[in-house]
Parts: C-alpha cells; sequence; structure tokens
C-alpha cells in the first residue's frame, strides 16, 4: 500500500513537468495553423465583430483540448509510479499498453486514458486490436501466462464492464485497481496543487503575451485599414482552393 507521503513527493518532483510543458505548447501556437482548423462560417453567423474576440476563442479552445493530452501524459506517469509501488508494476513496452503488472498469477495490461469520453469508434478499435497483440506477444513469450487486458479511465463514473476483449475501470475503481486502497482517487487531488498558484501566474504571463500577439497579427493579416474584419481574406486562408 502506497503512503501519502510518497505521492507528495513524487508529485511535488514532477508536477513542474506537466506546467512547464503547458508553457512550450502555448509558445509554439502559430495563428494561420490554428485558424486554418477553425470555421469561418461559424464566427460570421455569431456575429463575432474584434480581433480580440476571434483570437480569445481560438487560442482557448486550442489550450483546453492541448492541456487535457498534456495533463492526461502526466496522470499517467503517476499511475504507474503509484502502481510500481504497490504492486512492482511497470511502463509498458507493448505497442498501445501504458503499465503492466503481475497480480494473483494475472498479468494486466493496461491502456490508461484521461477521461471516458476519449477517441473515436476506429480509435477504440484500434485499442481492441493492440490488446489482441499484447494477448499475444505475451503468451508467446510465456506460454503459461494469463493475460487480462485493461482499459484505465482516470476520471469519470463508468460501471466496470468485461467488453470481452478487455475490463474497463474508470475513475474510483480505476485509482482503487492500480494500487489496492479505495479512497486514492480523492487523495490524490490534493498534492496536485502543489505550487498551482505561483506556476498559473507564470503561465498567465505568456498567455496574454501571446494573446496580444496575436490580436497585433490578426489585425494586420485580416482587418480592413477601418478596422472591419476582412472576411473574405479569412475565408480564402481558410478554404481556397489549391487548384487557383
Amino acid at each position: 500500500m502506497i503512503n501519502n507521503e510518497d505521492i507528495n513527493t513524487y508529485v511535488e518532483a514532477n508536477i513542474g513537468t506537466f506546467h512547464k510543458k503547458r508553457i512550450e505548447s502555448l509558445n509554439k501556437l502559430k495563428l494561420d495553423k490554428i485558424l486554418k482548423r477553425k470555421n469561418p462560417y461559424l464566427f460570421k453567423a455569431k456575429y463575432v465583430q474584434t480581433a480580440s474576440e476571434i483570437v480569445s476563442g481560438i487560442v482557448d479552445a486550442h489550450i483546453s483540448s492541448s492541456e487535457e493530452g498534456i495533463f492526461g501524459d502526466w496522470l499517467e506517469g503517476l499511475a504507474i509510479f503509484i502502481n510500481s509501488q504497490t504492486f512492482k508494476g511497470w511502463k509498458s513496452g507493448i505497442e498501445g499498453m501504458d503499465l503492466e503488472f503481475d497480480k494473483d498469477k494475472i498479468r494486466y495490461v493496461v491502456s490508461i486514458k484521461s477521461g471516458p469520453n476519449w477517441g473515436n469508434s476506429t480509435q477504440h478499435k484500434k485499442l481492441k486490436d493492440y490488446f489482441k497483440a499484447a494477448k499475444k506477444a505475451l503468451r508467446t513469450s510465456n506460454s503459461g501466462i494469463i493475460v487480462q487486458p485493461v482499459l484505465g479511465i482516470c476520471y469519470g463514473r463508468n460501471k466496470n464492464i468485461n467488453q470481452g476483449d478487455y475490463d474497463r475501470y474508470c475513475g474510483q475503481d480505476f485509482w482503487e485497481f492500480i494500487s489496492g486502497s479505495k479512497n486514492l482517487y480523492k487523495e490524490i487531488i490534493e498534492p496536485l496543487g502543489y505550487k498551482a498558484k505561483q506556476k498559473t501566474e507564470e503561465y498567465d504571463v505568456e498567455y496574454y503575451k501571446k494573446i496580444n500577439l496575436f490580436v497585433k497579427e490578426f489585425s494586420d493579416k485580416y482587418c480592413n485599414e477601418e478596422g472591419s474584419i476582412n472576411w473574405s481574406k479569412i475565408v480564402e486562408m481558410n478554404s481556397k482552393s489549391f487548384k487557383e
């Protein structure tokens, strides 16, 4: 059983990586690149009138999606650490798998997802293929091994189910499954706030600098001389045919 002090030590040593990657992702943003992924007709239909409205909207949407992925990767690392302390698990080297550990003479191969609404139908099918390949690989190397694939979801509420190809554990059940602790899902929330205020303030400095730079760039490229948005230029940049 892992204790809270070990979790606190791990979080304090590693949470900075999450905040660093947030800033790195923000600094890599290019205005036209994210503007090309947005629907210009929707902006017009919603009567968006200012450069700052468009810039804030597209940057915030990108950040929300990006941070979910960045923090999902970080939580995966935390889960592997906790499992290594409780069941001596390890980072899996099998494609599509994140964690492996042995318990009650069963080898569990675990794919970890951040939340319950992950992926589309194609990605779900691909995961099943990964699970089948993992079982085959492990049984080839050790014919007597019992392999149980598991989809582990870090947050959310879903009933535990057996999908035939794999078991699914979500939220509290996932953290209990990898640690043996019923209350771990609540206990890990506190250390995650380590230096959060300081790190968020540092991030905000970079965020507002990026917003200001993008507003200037947008105004220079996509606003008319009198200040109105040149929607024709935006649509051309976003959707013009390569044939012309």
